[in-house]
């Protein structure tokens, strides 16, 4: 039998073979759970010494169910699914793996804003429809116009050495986190919020969601757009509220958007932006490429086997 028990809370990789190799020489045994339901949680972590964390729920009622367990590491960026105070109380360690990803999702956050700017989706549809010559309006040159991000951690700053070679004016950072030297090293200027939304041609979401965060692109967001502003979503559906950014696509308040991340999902099949031709839609899949799975899987088992050793995760998320 084996010394410690590590429990996968949410079976959607299918292989885990990655993370048993590292996990083996600490004899931990990787134990293959589905839950989608806090009981099915309480019932499967009960007795785990480490839960390697998807999008299963792990509120509080959870955690104080849980009585060996030391770390919780989460498949990602966000954490919104754990209760990170309930783990700080019970002195259990949380861990993401905040890095795995900066290329893809940058370089996703890159193609949805070129197909923006260039139709790309919308024209192909056309033509596959037999059209040819359709309308071209709307659709301006990239270089001397501003581009914009909320938000300026890992991702953000890679997207912006993929924007360097475009010609753009400049490129604006609202981050109260982040100082206006690490900004400006970056060859960008830091902003408030207002006079990004005001002055941006194109907006790139780069934050998590917290209380603050939530719905931070609103109607008076939208309000201060230009109308021929792009907002491009890689990061979080709730970052924007969602009737308002209808309405802004359906009035024309702002000219384009490319959302690859959504308030429910999967995207409801009445959702309206589903019909809108200035929406480009993907299914949260920025994250993923073979290379980022690889180092995902073995980031994240790399957070257990660390604590397990009796030392701290590599991506702590809490301190006790």
């Amino acid at each position: 039998m084996a010394k410690y028990k590590v429990v996968v809370s949410d079976n959607r990789h299918g292989d885990y073979s990655i993370e048993a190799a590292v996990l083996k020489p600490v004899d931990a045994e990787v134990v293959i759970e589905d839950c989608s339901t806090v009981e099915e949680m309480i019932i499967a972590c009960r007795d785990a010494d480490g839960v390697l964390l998807d999008q299963a729920p792990m509120p509080a009622k959870v955690i104080e169910s849980m009585t060996k367990c030391k770390v919780v590491s989460r498949y990602g960026v966000g954490y919104d699914n754990v209760d990170v105070e309930a783990c700080t109380k019970k002195k259990i360690y949380v861990a993401n793996v905040p890095d795995y990803c900066m290329e893809d999702v940058s370089d996703h956050a890159m193609a949805l804003f070129y197909s923006c700017v260039r139709r790309i989706t919308l024209r192909d549809k056309q033509v596959r429809q037999g059209g040819w010559n359709m309308d071209r309006s709307g659709i301006y040159r990239i270089k001397d116009r501003v581009f914009a991000l909320i938000g300026f951690g890992n991702i953000a700053r890679c997207l912006v050495r993929k924007l360097s070679g475009l010609g753009l004016k400049k490129v604006l950072v609202y981050d109260p986190y982040v100082s206006k030297e690490i900004i400006e090293a970056s060859s960008a200027q830091k902003t408030d919020l207002e006079t990004l939304l005001t002055e941006a041609d194109y907006i790139s979401l780069h934050v998590p969601v917290t209380p603050e965060t939530k719905g931070i692109i609103n109607k008076k967001a939208f309000s201060l757009m230009k109308n021929s502003a792009i907002l491009i979503n890689t990061a979080r559906g709730p970052l924007v509220d969602e009737e308002a950014l209808i309405d802004a696509l359906s009035t024309g308040k702002i000219a384009f958007a490319g959302l690859d991340t959504h308030n429910k999902e999967p995207l409801p099949a009445d959702s309206p932006l589903l019909k809108m031709d200035n929406c480009i839609l993907t299914d949260h899949v920025g994250f993923y490429s073979v290379e980022s799975m690889k180092e995902l899987h073995t980031k994240i088992a790399q957070n257990i086997k660390a604590v397990l050793e009796g030392g701290k995760p590599i991506y702590p998320v809490n301190k006790f």
